[in-house]
């Protein structure tokens, strides 16, 4: 899914208090060229667009100056608590309101207002200014597109991904100790199976130290997002082109796949985080508990923050969520796309996708990555002076290329709420098998699908 609105309802506020500023940004360029203010096209003065209320939001604000700048149209971001950010855009859609001209929504959204027609149709629109080709093609997927069309660009980009005690990978006495006991040299794991195996190697209860946290939380979508990375990375998947569940979610890699994220969580993960969602990752690692974890690059900023990480600021690295045994690799995504009310009149639809076009140009994307927003742009995550802005931007423009999402069709909430009890009742309760679990779920999912018409 996306940056979750729900769970980033608490996950984002976190952000925020975790110091989401990101370190060491360079220094935003200057604004693009600034000509004489121009007469607003179709008479259009003001544009509003909604967004979560967090720091990515100010950064948004920052470029609309811009843009008032260059064109003299004021646009306005107006932020919403990520708790009712979700439910005021709803209430909007069920008004067919004009609120708001343009929102920067979850990925999850696309099918719910695509098939109801909250969303402007923006195909046409983004293969003629070939914006569509400016960004990653798995972003264009999963932030973007529904049903074969685009509905949304790629804005904020996110996924899962990790980071680790550089200290301890490459202190030397590790290194002879894991090559004797694996084969092999202690690094950055190549795969899960690696993985597993350094968190075994550190997991050291006598002295307070364990190999690895993953996402457990039972609520909202946590432990989803974090299985479903084992899960798609073993070669599984939710469901194939047909919306077909059986056979391709509940599978032999699928059970081993779930198995492996079992045994992280009971044998190498520390005690009490059997409900762990972002904070308890980042608290866990900045307390010197783990070697490893898993979270959204959103919330890395905080790991090389002197202030909110004192003790390992310098001594962390970050690495791509690595592939599965058979090669497949993905990672969960975050972030949101921006989109076009299909309320509003035929002039600001018009300068809308005016801001969008300009939004996604080069020089704008790349002010966007210096204030801290997590660009999709092809060209600037391939730059070396994003890669070489932060410690986690080499990873973040790598993982990019293989975001995948959970479903985003307009039952996502139901299908959610099956995954969710089902992997919680396996991984964290330790009740029957993978495969039971696995069984369970694509029974549901598949009752869910034809009730809404998916399957016959």
């Amino acid at each position: 899914m996306t940056t979750k609105s729900g769970l980033l309802a608490l996950g984002l506020t976190a952000a925020l208090i975790a110091g989401c500023a990101a370190p060491a940004a360079p220094s935003a360029p200057a604004a693009p060229a600034a000509p004489a203010e121009q007469a607003p096209a179709g008479g259009v003065t003001e544009l509003t667009i909604w967004w979560a209320e967090w720091d990515p939001a100010n950064y948004l604000q920052e470029l609309a100056n811009d843009y008032q700048k260059e064109k003299g149209i004021k646009v306005n971001v107006v932020q919403e608590p990520w708790g009712t950010y979700y439910n005021k855009v709803t209430a909007e859609w069920a008004a067919k309101g004009t609120g708001y001209d343009m929102v920067v929504g979850d990925s999850q959204w696309l099918g719910q207002a695509a098939t109801q027609g909250h969303y402007l149709d923006l195909t046409d629109f983004m293969k003629e200014k070939g914006l569509d080709k400016t960004v990653t093609p798995a972003t264009l997927l999963y932030y973007g597109t529904y049903n074969g069309k685009y509905w949304a660009f790629p804005t904020e980009g996110d996924a899962l991904g990790w980071a680790y005690r550089k200290d301890l990978f490459e202190d030397p006495a590790e290194k002879e100790a894991f090559k004797a006991k694996y084969g092999y040299d202690l690094d950055v794991p190549k795969d899960l199976l690696q993985l597993r195996d350094i968190a075994e190697f550190f997991t050291r209860p006598e002295k307070n130290l364990y190999g690895i946290a993953v996402y457990t939380q039972k609520d909202y979508d946590a432990i989803t997002m974090g299985a479903q990375n084992f899960i798609f990375n073993f070669g599984a998947d939710w469901k194939n082109d047909k919306f077909e569940v059986e056979g391709v979610l509940n599978t032999e890699n699928a059970a081993k796949a779930l198995e492996l994220y079992r045994e992280l969580y009971t044998k190498f993960m520390p005690p009490g985080l059997s409900n762990a969602f972002f904070q308890e990752m980042n608290d866990a690692f900045i307390s010197g508990q783990v070697a490893m974890i898993t979270n959204y690059f959103a919330f890395f900023p905080a790991l090389v923050n002197p202030q909110t990480n004192p003790n390992y600021h310098d001594k962390v690295g970050f690495f791509s969520t690595p592939p599965g045994p058979g090669g497949a690799q993905y990672a969960s995504l975050g972030g949101q796309g921006i989109s076009v009310n299909a309320y509003i009149s035929p002039e600001r639809q018009q300068a809308a996708k005016d801001f969008i076009e300009w939004f996604a140009s080069k020089p704008v994307q790349e002010k966007w990555a210096a204030l801290g927003g997590y660009t999709c742009n092809i060209e600037v995550l391939n730059s070396d002076t994003f890669k070489q802005a932060t410690p986690y931007n080499p990873a973040f423009a790598e993982t990019m290329n293989f975001v995948k999402d959970f479903w985003n069709i307009p039952e996502f909430g139901d299908l959610l709420v099956v995954s969710q009890r089902e992997l919680s009742k396996y991984i964290v309760e330790g009740q029957g098998t993978a495969k039971e679990a696995l069984d369970n779920i694509a029974r549901e999912h598949t009752e869910i699908l034809k009730k809404a018409g998916y399957l016959k």
